[in-house]
């Protein structure tokens, strides 16, 4: 065998050799279901600072379905998209709380992410996704979407793998997610100020605030952790916390106007 031939086997011996071993570490840190006693509670507040960014303006008159897609106007002919909700409080809505690094807890019972197409837009604008587990995404509208979602990895690659076609009212369509992705991003092609945000989570201590921007994880056995917030257009905040048994550690988070 040649010298190069025997430098190209050991190349291939070698990514062989690392596939097994990211197989055999993801098999190692999968998150296992266990009885939690005397756990702990994470709660807290995500808020912002700041001026609030003005909403996404669409002209109806340029995209399909206007005077259905109108019932959400302004009234002068634009359908809005409010990225950044605010409650009275300064509260942050859609903003997503997870525990990283939680290996072993209560039971993971989150198997599918349910979304519904309602007055052209996703319900919930923001919600949390799991690898290998679906997203059902069901027509509420008299009218057609063309969906496109997108995978997010660590790196930030957008990559899309999927468009199903929301043909009528009471279709529906299944996503089923692969890999190791953390974000996914979801819009309609006729109806582009039809989006929605998810978060991929690996473990069942996470939180999706709402317009008071409180939050509170449960059971969560005691020790320490990271926490983070994060919401698709301000990004992410993370910090330490340290939870004892059946105690209870408060955590703050703010986001500023970009």
């Amino acid at each position: 065998m040649s010298g190069s031939a025997r430098r190209v086997v050991a190349r291939m011996m070698m990514g062989i050799l690392l596939t097994v071993w990211l197989m055999g570490a993801a098999q190692a840190a999968a998150y296992e279901e266990t009885t939690v006693t005397n756990g702990g509670t994470v709660k807290g507040t995500v808020q912002f600072s700041g001026d609030i960014p003005d909403p996404q303006r669409f002209e109806l008159r340029r995209y399909y379905d206007r005077v259905y897609c109108g019932a959400l106007s302004d009234g002068s002919g634009y359908r809005l998209l409010r990225e950044v909700s605010v409650g009275e409080q300064q509260g942050l809505k859609d903003a997503v709380v997870t525990i990283e690094g939680v290996f072993k807890g209560k039971p993971f019972e989150f198997q599918e992410t349910k979304l519904e197409a309602n007055i052209c837009q996703f319900v919930p604008f923001v919600s949390v996704v799991r690898n290998e587990r679906p997203l059902s995404v069901v027509n509420l509208d008299s009218v057609a979407h063309d969906l496109q979602f997108y995978e997010r990895d660590r790196e930030h690659i957008f990559i899309m793998f999927h468009r199903p076609a929301l043909t009528k009212a009471g279709t529906s369509d299944v996503v089923r997610f692969t890999g190791t992705r953390r974000e996914v991003t979801m819009q309609c092609g006729m109806h582009p100020f039809m989006q929605g945000h998810g978060l991929a989570v690996d473990n069942p201590y996470y939180a999706v605030t709402g317009t008071e921007g409180t939050f509170a994880i449960k059971d969560l056995p005691a020790g320490t952790y990271r926490i983070k917030a994060w919401h698709p257009v301000l990004g992410e905040r993370e910090q330490e916390v340290t939870v004892v048994e059946n105690g209870s550690a408060s955590v703050g988070f703010t986001f500023d106007a970009k």
